[in-house]
């Protein structure tokens, strides 16, 4: 989870700073107590060439209940904490400028009460050349708090491979220094068999050379 939560912030800043790579991208839904947590909401403006001004709203309904609680609200450059249950620990983490593509908060120090669904509702006016048009776009994020982190499959997964490729790698590697030090074994003996021949052979001429000086 800590993986994709680092992509979704790299991402939401990229977003800020870069209209034209704009991409609306999910929120994630799990978060752990006691830590912090990004709650992704991002709204891509039809036409980028056109200038527009946006605020942001973010709403809480806590599980159990019917009602929205108005909590946060940004109108650039400043945002306004609204509920005391989240006092302090509600900050900005969307586009840095009036024109808002990216309305993320981070929640610090979530707790199991953080439980709900939210709801962020992005007040955009574009500025055409013969009018203003108002746009309001919303998205929901149920989210849910645990007190570990649930490992993803996929996470469990690419660990298995992990091990099982180590240990693969590891028979590799015994394997091959058995067969390397065989193979050198083996010519080491056959060179001393070729020096242990070659020797006899010259000994076997040295006699026979001996014997010809004799018989003269």
């Amino acid at each position: 989870m800590m993986s994709h939560l680092s992509l979704l912030v790299v991402l939401s800043l990229f977003v800020s700073q870069c209209h034209g790579g704009c991409s609306e991208v999910d929120s994630m839904t799990e978060a752990v107590a006691g830590e912090g947590f990004l709650l992704g909401c991002i709204s891509c403006k039809r036409r980028e060439e056109v200038s527009a001004r946006a605020t942001v709203d973010w709403h809480f309904k806590p599980l159990g209940e019917e009602e929205f609680r108005h909590i946060f609200h940004y109108d650039h450059p400043s945002g306004d904490i609204l509920h005391e249950d989240f006092s302090g620990r509600l900050e900005w983490h969307g586009t840095q400028d009036s024109d808002i593509q990216t309305g993320a908060i981070y929640i610090h120090n979530v707790t199991f009460n953080d439980t709900g669904m939210y709801l962020c509702e992005i007040h955009r006016t574009i500025f055409l050349s013969q009018y203003d048009e108002h746009v309001t776009v919303e998205k929901e994020v149920e989210l849910s708090v645990v007190a570990v982190a649930n490992r993803e499959m996929t996470a469990v997964v690419a660990e298995i491979m992990m091990y099982v490729l180590i240990v693969v790698l590891q028979l590799w590697l015994i394997v091959t220094l058995v067969y390397c030090y065989k193979k050198i074994s083996e010519e080491h003996e056959a060179r001393e068999a070729r020096k242990a021949l070659k020797a006899q052979a010259e000994l076997l001429e040295s006699k026979d050379n001996c014997d010809g000086v004799q018989l003269e």
